[in-house]
C-alpha cells in the first residue's frame, strides 16, 4: 500500500464519524485478513530487525499502542501490517462501556485525536479469549491493563491483580495503565507512594505466578507526559528500587496549549498526535536520564513519520509504539520507519 492509496481511503473514513470509522476500519482489516486479501495490500514488509528487550524478542521494534484494538480481536491483521507487538486494551477485570459518545474527536490540522474513551473494553476474560484465537501472529502481545471505573482508588490494586492473573500465561508482558486521563482519579496513582505500593503488590503477585507456572511475564508501567523533573526523578527512584521491568512513555496529555483556538480542543479527554511528540520525547530523555539502561522505555506520543522515531530512540527508548501516527499515515509509516531504522 503506498502512501497516496492510504490517504485516500482515510479521507473516505475521515467523513465518518471518528468512532464509527474506527470500528468499520478494525472490521474490514479483520475481513481481508481472514479472505487472504490483507497481506496484498500490505505488501512486501521491510526485513525483520529483531530487538531483544525485558527478556523477549520482538520481531521488529515498532510495536502498536493500547487504544486502537481494545478488544484483542484484531491481533493477526495488524501483525499482517507490519508491526513487531500490539498492545491491546486497556482491558478491565469486568467489562464496562466506557464514557457516554461522543468521546473521539479529531484534529485533522494538527494531526491529532482527542479521546474520552473511559476503558471501554471487554473485560479480561473474554479479551483472553480473543487474543486465543490469533494464529498467525508471530510477534509480541501486551495487556493494557485498568481499573473499572466503579473501583475506588484504595481498591485500585486489586483490579490491577486480577487483570494481571487473569491474562498470566496469555500475555507476553502486561503494562499496568496509571496514566489514562479519563478515569476519574487515575492519575492519582501516579504519586510515588502510591506507585511504589502498586508496584510492590505486583511484583509481589508475578513472583508467585511465575513460581508457579515456570513463567515469566514482565511488568510494565505506562505514565503521563503531564509531568515535572521532580515527579519523574521520584518514580524513577521507585522503578528503580521496585525492580520494574519497563517503561511505557508516554500516554495522552491534559494540555491544550498547543491546539488552542482548533475544533474540539475544548473536549475533555487526552490529547495525542503531532501535538505531544515533543514533549513525550523530553519526557522519554528525562526517565532516561535516571533508569539509563537498567529499564528499558517504550517510546510512544506523537510518532509522526521516521525521524520521529528515530527521535524517540535517540531519546532513549528501546522500542517504540504507534497509535494516532498510524490513524493519519497508516501502513506506509511502520515501512518508513523500519527502512530508514535498517538504513541507519
Amino acid at each position: 500500500m503506498t502512501s497516496a492509496q492510504y490517504n485516500f481511503a482515510r479521507n473516505l473514513l475521515f467523513k465518518m464519524d471518528a468512532e464509527d470509522a474506527h470500528h468499520l476500519s478494525l472490521n474490514l482489516m479483520r475481513k481481508a485478513e481472514s479472505f487472504g486479501v490483507l497481506k496484498l495490500i500490505a505488501g512486501k514488509l521491510p526485513k525483520a530487525q529483531p530487538v531483544e528487550c525485558m527478556g523477549l524478542t520482538f520481531p521488529n521494534p515498532v510495536g502498536l499502542a493500547a487504544g486502537l484494538d481494545k478488544e484483542g480481536s484484531t491481533i493477526d491483521a495488524l501483525g499482517r501490517l507490519g508491526f513487531g507487538s500490539v498492545e491491546i486494551g486497556t482491558i478491565t477485570p469486568k467489562p464496562q462501556p466506557g464514557n457516554p459518545q461522543p468521546r473521539l474527536f479529531r484534529i485533522i490540522e494538527e494531526e491529532a485525536i482527542i479521546n474520552r474513551m473511559g476503558f471501554n473494553n471487554v473485560g479480561i476474560e473474554q479479551g483472553v479469549k480473543n487474543v486465543r484465537s490469533a494464529t498467525t501472529f508471530k510477534g509480541i502481545v501486551g495487556f493494557n491493563i485498568g481499573k473499572n471505573k466503579v473501583t475506588p482508588n484504595e481498591h485500585a490494586v486489586d483490579d490491577y491483580l486480577k487483570a494481571l492473573r487473569g491474562c498470566w500465561g496469555v500475555a507476553d508482558y502486561v503494562t499496568v495503565n496509571i496514566s489514562s486521563p479519563n478515569t476519574p482519579g487515575l492519575r492519582d496513582l501516579q504519586a510515588a507512594d502510591d506507585t511504589a505500593r502498586l508496584l510492590e503488590a505486583l511484583k509481589l503477585e508475578q513472583a508467585r505466578l511465575s513460581s508457579e507456572t515456570g513463567l515469566h511475564m514482565p511488568i510494565t508501567l505506562k505514565v503521563a507526559p503531564d509531568m515535572g523533573e521532580e515527579q519523574i526523578a521520584d518514580l524513577s527512584r521507585v522503578f528503580l528500587d521496585g525492580g520494574l521491568d519497563g517503561l511505557v512513555a508516554t500516554n495522552t496529555t491534559i494540555s491544550r496549549e498547543s491546539v488552542l483556538g482548533k475544533p474540539y480542543a475544548t473536549q475533555a479527554g487526552g490529547l495525542s498526535g503531532k501535538p505531544v511528540t515533543e514533549v513525550s520525547t523530553e519526557v522519554i530523555k528525562a526517565f532516561y536520564s535516571h533508569l539509563g539502561e537498567q529499564i528499558p522505555i517504550i517510546g510512544v506520543g506523537g510518532i509522526m513519520n521516521a525521524d520521529d522515531a528515530i527521535e524517540k530512540l535517540d531519546a532513549g527508548a528501546k522500542l517504540i509504539q504507534l497509535y494516532t501516527g498510524f490513524i493519519y499515515h497508516g501502513p506506509p509509516l511502520i515501512h518508513s520507519i523500519l527502512n530508514k531504522l535498517a538504513a541507519k
